[in-house]
């Protein structure tokens, strides 16, 4: 007597026929559902491009536009205006509360410095811990601008930390400006052999800054108290 042997091929081609009537049944019945869906997809997608196109882009536009009198008054160093406006142009506190970041990240590093030229320590590091940039520089910049603010609430500790984390951001001739303060600070607190590291960093790796030529009065400053 024949024995009925399974035929995997067949088995296989059975299986596939059967999901691709499925599919085909599952498609007949919800066809216009997906269509609505497809629909409605093809909708937001149209929606979110005029909101990008009529709105956003306008904004940011407008945003930028509005930043150029108070970096005026910034490259002027006439810090109040260029952080609360002259009457007529907005100051950059009140484009960051019109505009937020559309206006650029800048805004927040700009109204951080002008913040501590005023002497609004707090303020400052409000406005400076918003800003971002993937330039090292700008970023260092900002680092050390809340250590700045830090030092002036006598805030040693934090004071230390934001500069040596501006040094550590990048190499360039301003590492060594991060580097002093530090090392100031560190005098500062009482840690001495911490200092001295840092000057001894200016002096080996920055010789031709400014810092590097005035730092052996403060290494032997140092020496002389050890």
């Amino acid at each position: 007597m024949a024995k009925n042997v399974n035929n995997p091929k067949e088995e296989k081609v059975e299986t596939v026929g059967e999901a691709v009537s499925r599919t085909e049944v599952f498609f007949k019945k919800n066809g216009r559902l997906i269509g609505y869906i497809g629909a409605g997809l093809v909708v937001v997608a149209a929606i979110v491009v005029l909101i990008i196109q009529f709105y956003s882009k306008p904004l940011k536009d407008e945003a930028v536009g509005q930043t150029f009198v108070a970096e005026q008054y910034f490259r002027a160093e006439d810090y109040d205006k260029a952080l609360n406006g002259d009457g007529n142009s907005l100051g950059f506190i009140q484009i960051i509360d019109e505009y937020g970041a559309k206006a650029g990240k800048a805004v927040y590093l700009y109204a951080g410095i002008c913040e501590l030229q005023l002497g609004n320590a707090s303020e400052a590091i409000g406005y400076l811990n918003r800003y971002s940039s993937k330039d090292p520089v700008l970023t260092a910049r900002a680092l050390a601008c809340t250590a700045d603010a830090y030092s002036m609430l006598e805030d040693y500790e934090n004071a230390l930390r934001y500069y040596l984390q501006a040094a550590g951001t990048g190499d360039n001739i301003f590492t060594a400006t991060y580097l002093l303060k530090a090392g100031i600070i560190c005098e500062e607190l009482g840690r001495y052999d911490e200092a001295l590291t840092h000057y001894r960093v200016i002096k080996d790796k920055y010789p031709q800054t400014y810092e590097g030529y005035e730092i052996d009065k403060y290494i032997t400053r140092i020496e002389v108290k050890k």
